[in-house]
């Protein structure tokens, strides 16, 4: 055992536990004035894992509260005892009670000692002093709520795992290490099981979702227990509200949230497709104001969706400004992620100097087949900015198709000005001519010959629709197969909906380029997913498999990333980007947001065909000391907390 001796203990202690084998350090071979302050012994405990032995009841106490990162405090209180006496109690305790010292505050106090070993008399006060220790120990012991035994920790610094056990108490870490069952009130056993932090998804769209489904079983089977919403530029306006209705209803995963810039501008500006007045800039920079007060954890921004797509640079960095003076970040889905995807990172690295806030660029792809294998190209971009000085990092969901809206593939300027003259411009021939003609445009710049490529998910007019291509329901309706008559087809099935969202699936990547993105160090792992309701719909995969698909697909099977750097990207990074400082790391004092899993087995099951499918291989998610997903099945339990930003004003 390793210990600290305060000043007091003594010397025939010190040499006792050197004798015994037990690796000791005492304060006196530092500090023989006794000088110095209380927070150097303290500061040895912590960084060594030891064992402080003290006499002073106060700093015990201090010691044991500071964040239980030392391996336990025992204090003597031993009045009159010599030096010899002390010796002799400090071995008895560890003889009967050595392994129930790390973790506990133990107290052994007040006992007279007469230790003449060959009489009679003091043999009988051995046993009365046996007797004190046996009923004084108990009483001053840390019980824990939850103990994880015999698993391989990777605790999210990308450090190598190692076995250690944790132990849990109100919430939060209390100690790694090696601890005993008998000190928890339940003892999960992870044997040949990795035990790291839950997972942090920094692109969520949980928006009309996560207050209907508030277990979010896609997310949790997956092991992501903190979900940052408010993404791509659309969130709820009044955060508070938003915020205080999740506490209300009782959540299983934690929540944080960005303000969006497109409900920010829809608010104030309508669909206007023009720049804001002065007044109109103002207006927004004031909601935005008051959304990083009421906890934001930054500004997102759609510049491919209305309307956002009709904002300049300068109004965005007006906004972010803003959002950067309460300590928020700038996540940003770009302008652009085919041919000019580097145009459109350079604008968000442009808004990120003038503005000074961080960047997250969101889904991090090459989404266009003439420029598949230029990711080289993008991700040294970023790695410029930060060489620069820029803090700017990206995130990236591990597949080869996206998932957005159809109208993303209709000319922004044809949808302007809401849904109403929308429907005038597809109903007049000449407008609806020159819609598709750039349509057609498009697809020629992308080297496509039609729309196979893009595949509804979700078509609440025709369900029969869901999982077919745009030109497989172009065929299912006997029309004749060109792309023009796809191109009128994506009009008309907007039509047909009443102008409500179409969910799609979009393949346009290539493998390779997502191995790359995957490997550069300051790219985070994100779902880009709301709370799906199982079986219904052909939603993107990535609703169920995100995490577990990186660590089955591309840590055990491809060896394109370690097992420590992914769990780093998932847990960590994200924390780090978005300022949640008592997450993503598995250390005494956070919070016990905790996943364990079998690395030989963890996977992705949901498919493009049968994408309704929980991960596997994970034993248990806990969510704030709660374990809510356990065996493959949800618990019902509702731990999740609201996370705020650094800007937040608690309500008066």
């Amino acid at each position: 055992m390793k210990f600290v001796t305060d000043v007091g203990v003594g010397r025939k202690v010190e040499n006792y536990l050197s004798e015994a084998g037990h690796d000791v350090v005492s304060i006196l071979d530092i500090d023989n004035d006794n000088t110095m302050p209380d927070s150097t012994i303290l500061g040895i405990a912590e960084r060594e894992a030891r064992i402080v032995i003290t006499m002073d009841k106060d700093f015990g106490e201090l010691v044991f509260h500071s964040g239980q990162r030392h391996a336990g405090v025992l204090l003597l209180r031993l009045e009159g005892a010599t030096g010899t006496e002390k010796a002799e109690v400090v071995q008895l305790i560890l003889d009967r009670f050595g392994e129930q010292i790390p973790g506990h505050f133990c107290v052994f106090q007040n006992v007279v000692f007469v230790f003449a070993l060959n009489s009679t008399h003091s043999i009988m006060r051995l046993f009365t002093v046996f007797a004190c220790l046996l009923l004084t120990t108990p009483a001053f012991s840390q019980t824990y709520d939850l103990l994880i035994r015999n698993g391989r920790v990777v605790d999210g610094t990308g450090n190598p795992w190692t076995y250690a056990d944790v132990a849990v108490k109100n919430g939060k870490i209390a100690r790694v290490g090696s601890i005993p069952a008998s000190e928890a009130k339940t003892v999960i056993d992870a044997k040949n099981q990795i035990v790291a932090p839950g997972f942090i998804d920094v692109h969520t769209h949980l928006e009309g979702s996560i207050n209907v489904r508030p277990s979010a079983d896609n997310f949790l089977q997956d092991g992501v227990t903190t979900l940052i919403t408010g993404n791509c530029g659309g969130s709820a306006l009044n955060l508070r509200v938003f915020h205080d209705s999740l506490t209300l209803k009782g959540i299983s995963a934690n929540v944080a949230s960005m303000i969006g810039h497109n409900t920010v501008r829809l608010k104030v500006m309508k669909m206007a497709f023009r720049e804001p007045t002065a007044r109109e800039q103002a207006d927004m920079e004031i909601l935005v104001e008051q959304a990083m007060k009421d906890g934001a954890v930054g500004i997102s921004t759609g510049l491919i969706y209305t309307p956002g797509t009709y904002a300049r640079t300068p109004e965005v960095v007006g906004l972010a400004k803003i959002a950067a003076r309460y300590g928020g970040t700038y996540a940003s889905h770009i302008r652009n992620e085919g041919q000019d995807v580097k145009t459109a990172i350079a604008e968000a690295i442009q808004i990120g100097r003038e503005a000074g806030i961080p960047v997250e660029i969101s889904h991090f792809k090459v989404a266009s087949k003439p420029i598949w294998g230029r990711s080289t190209e993008t991700v040294a971009m970023v790695e410029a900015a930060r060489r620069e000085g820029l803090d700017v990092t990206v995130d990236q969901y591990p597949y080869t198709a996206s998932s957005t809206s159809l109208e993303s593939i209709v000319p922004s300027w044809a949808l302007a000005d809401g849904d109403s003259a929308v429907l005038v411009r597809f109903r007049d021939p000449a407008t609806r001519t020159k819609i598709r003609g750039e349509m057609l445009q498009s697809l020629k710049k992308n080297l496509r010959k039609n729309y196979e490529y893009a595949v509804v998910s979700s078509y609440a007019a025709d369900t029969t629709y869901n999982g077919l291509s745009i030109s497989q329901i172009n065929q299912k309706r006997g029309r004749k197969a060109t792309a023009e008559t796809e191109a009128d087809l994506v009009m008309e099935l907007m039509e047909q909906n009443g102008m409500k969202r179409i969910q799609m699936v979009y393949h346009t990547m290539s493998e390779d380029d997502v191995a790359t993105i995957l490997r550069y160090p300051n790219t985070m792992i994100a779902s880009d997913a709301g709370v799906s309701k199982f079986g219904s719909g052909m939603p993107h995969p990535r609703a169920y498999g995100t995490n577990s698909r990186v660590l089955g697909r591309y840590v055990r099977e491809k060896g394109v990333i370690p097992l420590e750097e992914a769990i780093r990207r998932m847990t960590s990074l994200p924390a780090q980007r978005f300022k949640l400082e008592d997450r993503g790391l598995l250390r005494p004092g956070y919070a016990a947001d905790l996943v364990i899993f079998d690395e030989k087995t963890v996977g992705d099951q949901a498919t493009y065909d049968q994408p309704h499918a929980y991960a596997t291989g994970f034993a248990a998610v806990l969510v704030n000391g709660e374990v809510v997903i356990e065996a493959g099945k949800h618990t019902g339990k509702r731990p999740g907390v609201v996370l705020v930003g650094k800007g937040f004003v608690a309500a008066r």
